[in-house]
This record gives structure tokens, C-alpha cells and sequence, in this order.
């Protein structure tokens, strides 16, 4: 059976890699107000920004429907494709349970649940393509990949909690405490969720390579296989200081890939927001 490797948008892959991967795309719906359009169609990050400036509200994102997953997955399971679809972590919506009960539907078509979402998810959906291209099965995929889940290690730093605040994600007095003492809090995915790490204090700048340094420093448990930096409206200074940064304290790292994140990302966590992400060896190996 020929297997096709498919997505959420929220796995924030350049187009680049999509190509390279073959990998198809459905993206979530995002609204604007009374704009309703298309995670990387028509609906773009500085979209999102001028919007949150013009209004004051952030958008809303919708989890993507079963009949529409039903559209998408049949389009290749009726020229005889099994699909291994990955989705956004089933702790952030309900996509991955609206995915599965299309796939009961449509047959040959297996879930993953990344438990991540960015690049967290994109780690996994990459790694899904390459067992595809080696000739893997989709059944075979969907348990390699649903198992490397709990290694993949995904963490940001924000510059500001004004995207988290408007979200009902934390206080104004939080926020507000925050942006006077000049805070960059750390969010870690952990169990499925976005849960505080820690903060740091000072310039993002300055915060960005403290945190790289202290997530990679000394440690031996990373596969240096492919890196991610991923970002929302960085500088491109401050992205090619962090990609250097990383290269310095891995210098076996085959691949260090940067992408911009999407709308998921962008609507939590606002401008100037960092993440270096990367599967951990699991400790049996």
C-alpha cells in the first residue's frame, strides 16, 4: 500500500520542507473577527499582528471538523493510499479525536497525536516521512512515531505576556508585573500540555542565548539529527545569533532548521518568540 504523510498546518513547516516531503497540508481555520480564512493560505502571521494591534482581541482558531477530515483523507484513500495524518497534541484541542473518527470512516488512514504542536509536531511528522521513504508501512509509522512522541523536547521563550494575557492565559497583573521587570517567562510542552518553565530577566536578546545555553549545554541525550529553531517575527539578527549559538554547543548537528511559526503559535504567544526543538535518545538506546 502506498503511504501518504499528512498534517495540521500547526506543525509549522516551511514550504521548503513540505515539498522535499511530500506532505500535504490541512490548515485550520482562523478568524478574524468577521474574517474567517485559512491557516497559510490566506491568513498569515502579520495578519494576526495587525489585527490584535487594529483590535485589541486576538483571533479565534476552530479545530477542524470531522467531515472535513472526511474530505481531506478520501482524496487519497480512494487512489489506494493508507495515510498517516499527525496532528496538533490532543491536549490542545480537539482535532485529534475529530481526526480519529474520520479515519474510522474513510479506513486506511491512521492517526498520530504529536502531543506538540510547532515544530514538536513537526519533528514527528518529518521523521513520518522518512520511514515513509524508506518503506516503512502507514501502521508501522503511526507506532514508531506515536511512541518518539514522549522524546520530543519543545520549549519557547516570550518576549512579552500581552498575547498570553488577551488569551485569558495569565493575569493583567501578571502581565503587567512582567513587562516592568523586564520577565521572559519559558513554556515547556510537557505531558501534552504548555506548562512555566522559568524566567529570565533582562533583553530578549541577551534572554535568548542564556536559555539555548541552558536547554543544549552539556548535555548528551540530544539527537543531533535535526534541530529546529522556530520563531514568531524575530529579528533576523537575533535568529542567525540563536542559529550560531546552537551550532557552537552542537556542532555534530546534521541539520539546524529555522521556520516561522504560524498561526497557533503567533495567536498564544506574540511577536518575538523563540523555541529551539529536537527529539531526546531515548534512554534505552
Amino acid at each position: 500500500m502506498k503511504v501518504k504523510i499528512t498534517s495540521d498546518s500547526t506543525c509549522d513547516l516551511s514550504a521548503r520542507l513540505l515539498e522535499q516531503y511530500d506532505i500535504d497540508l490541512l490548515p485550520v481555520t482562523v478568524s478574524l473577527g468577521s474574517r474567517d480564512g485559512n491557516d497559510g493560505v490566506d491568513i498569515f502571521p502579520d495578519d494576526i499582528y495587525s489585527y490584535v494591534d487594529a483590535s485589541g482581541l486576538l483571533p479565534r482558531t476552530s479545530a477542524t471538523n470531522v467531515s472535513e477530515y472526511v474530505s481531506f483523507f478520501s482524496q487519497w484513500t480512494e487512489r489506494g493510499y493508507g495515510v498517516v495524518h499527525f496532528c496538533l497534541g490532543s491536549g490542545f484541542s480537539s482535532t485529534y479525536q475529530n481526526a480519529c473518527l474520520a479515519a474510522k470512516e474513510c479506513g486506511r488512514v491512521f492517526v498520530v497525536d504529536s502531543a506538540n504542536l510547532s515544530a514538536g509536531q513537526g519533528l514527528l511528522l518529518l521523521k513520518g516521512a522518512e520511514l515513509a521513504q524508506s518503506g516503512q508501512s502507514a501502521e508501522a509509522i503511526r507506532a514508531i512515531c506515536s511512541k518518539a512522541a514522549s522524546d520530543v523536547e519543545a520549549s519557547f521563550v516570550i518576549d512579552s505576556l500581552d498575547y498570553l494575557h488577551k488569551g485569558g492565559r495569565c493575569s493583567g497583573l501578571a502581565a503587567l508585573g512582567a513587562n516592568i521587570l523586564n520577565l521572559k517567562p519559558c513554556i515547556e510542552v510537557r505531558g501534552g500540555v504548555m506548562l512555566p518553565a522559568r524566567k529570565y530577566r533582562g533583553p530578549i536578546e541577551r534572554v535568548t542565548l542564556r536559555y539555548i545555553e541552558e536547554r543544549l549545554q552539556g548535555r548528551t541525550d540530544i539527537d543531533t539529527h535535526r534541530i529546529f529553531i522556530t520563531h514568531t517575527r524575530c529579528p533576523a539578527e537575533l535568529v542567525q545569533s540563536a542559529a550560531e549559538r546552537v551550532r557552537e554547543l552542537l556542532p555534530d548537528a546534521e541539520e539546524v532548521l529555522e521556520t516561522t511559526a504560524g498561526a497557533t503559535v503567533t495567536t498564544h504567544c506574540g511577536p518575538n518568540t523563540l523555541g529551539v526543538l529536537f527529539f531526546r535518545r531515548p534512554q534505552d538506546s
